[in-house]
Parts: C-alpha cells; structure tokens; sequence
C-alpha cells in the first residue's frame, strides 16, 4: 500500500513538472511572437504639442509673421470690379478662363464650382477688358487691386476691385484619411489648415516627421516638422505657399503591416516552436 502511494505521488509530480514546463514554454512562445511584432514598430506619439503639460491652463508662443504670397506664372487670378453700372460690372466681370477643379476627393471648393478668372501668362501678365494688360508676376494680390483700381478709376467713378487667388492649392499625400489636391478658399493658409482639409493624420502617420516641399525659385525645398512640438506655430514656413506639397510619412507599424516577408518568418518561427513544445510535452510525459 505504501509503494502504491509513493507511485502515485511520483507519477503526480511528474505531471506537475511536465505541465509547469509546458506553460514555461507557451509563455516562451508568446513572448518571442509579441517581442518580434513589436521590434517592427515604435511608439506611437498621436498625441499633438505633447510638450505642453497637461497642468499647464496658458502657454504663449511667437507665431511666425504672415507674408502675403506672391503671384507667379501659371496662377489663376479671380478679379472683380464693381461699379455703379450694372451693364458695364457684367462686361468686366467675365471670366477668361475656365479651368477644371484641382481635387475631385472632398476638395475645398466644390468640384461642380470649378475654378474661373485669368490666367498669368508666360511673361506674367494678365489681360482684363477695357483695363488692358497688367503686370502681376512678382506682385502680392492687394499691389494688383490697388493698381487696377486705379486705372478702372480712368473710366468708372468709384470702382471697387476685389483680387484674390482662384487656384491657391495644397496638395497633401502619405497618411492621411483623404489625401488629395486642394483649393483654398484664401491664400493664408498654414499647415494645420491643409492637414484639417486632409482629414487629419490616420494613426500611422509620424507626426513628428511631416514634411513640406515647397518650390521657390525653380529650386525645391524640404523642410520638416515636428506636429509633438508647440514651435511649429513659430516656424516661418508655418503658412503655406500657393503649390506647396505636405507628405506625411507612414510609421514602422503600418510598414510592417504591409511587409509580406516579416509576416512570413514570424509564422515560420511560431510553427518550428510548435513543434518543440509538442516534441518536450511528449518527452516529460
């Protein structure tokens, strides 16, 4: 009766072992499987201007100083002069050029609106009836109206001139939710604004990583910034240019959602330790 006793308490703590061991070894397992889905990617800092405390109720920051574009060959000018004759603001009024909309996913303006006015030519002028030619290239868009006021003055009594850019666009692509081409309805517009037209960042955005192209001269700029930091407000590219591109760069989580081969070698890893625990489970039994 003894020896029975002593045979079943050996046999049971041999079970204890082999299942203590094969618990050791899912826990091994689940470790290695989340250790390599993890080393793939980083921390995911959502969160914007993270540098100002949660405790903090007032920060003051130096905003960067508006400069007022300037107009540059290609750009479509909305120009419009009101008058007391009605006949003679309709005859001014009329569009010379119809161009189709810059962006058909959730733009700005309306697609159906279309974008209208006159087109900066080659040598940077634009022609106007009755008015003539104007040189604009070069120009900011209230030294245009004052001038066209001026001269419109020679043939109407008070005119009242409107200008303003019919074709000031963004284009913003990576990750976002609605990455596209947009047109403005102004020409002061900063990086937040064409984030917010975008649909914000999606979470695998690099918030800390966005950066702009901007071409100035013939020449390309890059200039990167940092959406986790309350200086951006007091960067001088803060507000955006006519044609500039905003990209934002996707983090190492949405990388290794997409990289085949990762997802691969971690399911060959998870299958060659399968059969190491049902090889050692096999042995302690």
């Amino acid at each position: 009766m003894l020896l029975i006793i002593k045979k079943e308490q050996v046999n049971n703590s041999m079970f204890e072992r082999s299942t203590s061991n094969f618990k050791g070894i899912w826990v091994l397992l689940a470790s290695i499987v989340i250790g390599c889905v993890t080393s793939c990617s980083s921390p995911k800092n959502i969160t914007y201007f993270r540098d100002v405390p949660d405790t903090i109720h007032f920060k003051e920051i130096q905003q960067a100083a508006y400069t007022t574009p300037v107009i540059q060959v290609d750009d479509i000018l909305q120009v419009t002069i009101q008058t007391l004759d009605q006949m003679a603001t309709a005859i001014l009024n009329q569009p010379a050029v119809t161009a189709a909309p810059a962006s058909t996913s959730n733009p700005v303006v309306p697609p159906a609106a279309g974008v209208s006015g006159y087109l900066v030519d080659k040598d940077g002028y634009v022609v106007l009836p009755l008015i003539g030619k104007v040189m604009v290239l070069g120009k900011t868009t209230d030294s245009v109206r004052e001038e066209i006021e001026v001269r419109a003055a020679a043939y109407y009594k008070d005119p009242v001139v409107n200008v303003r850019f019919a074709n000031f666009k963004i284009t913003v692509l990576g990750e976002v939710n609605r990455p596209s081409t947009y047109v403005m309805p102004n020409e002061k517009v900063t990086l937040l604004d064409a984030l917010g037209a975008a649909g914000d960042l999606t979470i695998y955005g690099r918030r800390e990583n966005v950066m702009l192209i901007r071409n100035n001269g013939g020449k390309k700029e890059f200039i990167r910034f940092n959406l986790n930091q309350s200086n951006l407000f007091a960067s001088p590219y803060f507000y955006l240019h006519q044609g500039d591109v905003v990209y934002v760069e996707p983090n190492k989580s949405k990388v290794a959602s997409t990289d085949f081969t990762q997802v691969k070698r971690i399911s060959i890893m998870a299958s060659v330790l399968s059969l190491l625990i049902v090889a050692v489970s096999r042995v302690n039994f």
